[in-house]
């Protein structure tokens, strides 16, 4: 399999992401004082913050580290194996997801048009990088990732909870 090479237009969305994800939470920050919030919404915003955080956040690094063959001093995400346990037995991307969910807690916890605006246009170009990151995953891991996209979702972890429960059921009963 021959290595493909990246240009700098395959960041364009992520770099875009990026900026209005920051520029989210600035103009959040600076504009809170002027918005009547509704508490509720607010609340669930801090808890989408925090939930996608640790378990989309989080996790993902603990389990490479643990499962994907890291060398010692390299990043966690510099795998040498396919990692298909923990959060990814439930979703094959879980740290873009908390990405979405985060900009989606941005418009929750300042309830701002211009906030609003800014996160909006997170969520499609994450998802953009979210399929270029699947080409590549197959590129560097070929026919067993292809196996790993027919079991675990993308993106939506409640279709991989559900499926991740299904598989577990499965076992169970294979085992009586």
């Amino acid at each position: 399999m021959t290595k493909k090479s990246y240009s700098w237009v395959d960041a364009v969305p992520s770099t875009i992401a990026s900026v209005l994800f920051i520029s989210q939470i600035i103009v959040g920050i600076y504009l809170l004082s002027d918005v009547s919030q509704n508490q509720i919404l607010a609340y669930i915003g801090i808890g989408f913050y925090v939930f996608s955080g640790w378990v989309f956040g989080m996790l993902p690094v603990i389990e490479f580290r643990k499962k994907g063959g890291v060398k010692k001093g390299k990043s966690y995400i510099q795998t040498t194996k396919l990692v298909d346990t923990g959060i990814y037995s439930i979703v094959r991307h879980p740290q873009y997801i908390t990405f979405i969910l985060w900009a989606i807690a941005g418009m929750l916890l300042f309830q701002h048009s211009i906030v609003i605006l800014l996160g909006i246009p997170v969520i499609p170009l994450t998802y953009i990088d979210l399929i270029r990151a699947d080409k590549r995953l197959i590129e560097k891991f070929g026919d067993d990732y292809k196996q790993y996209i027919q079991k675990v979702p993308r993106a939506n972890f409640v279709l991989g909870i559900i499926r991740y429960l299904r598989r577990r059921n499965r076992g169970h009963q294979t085992r009586k």
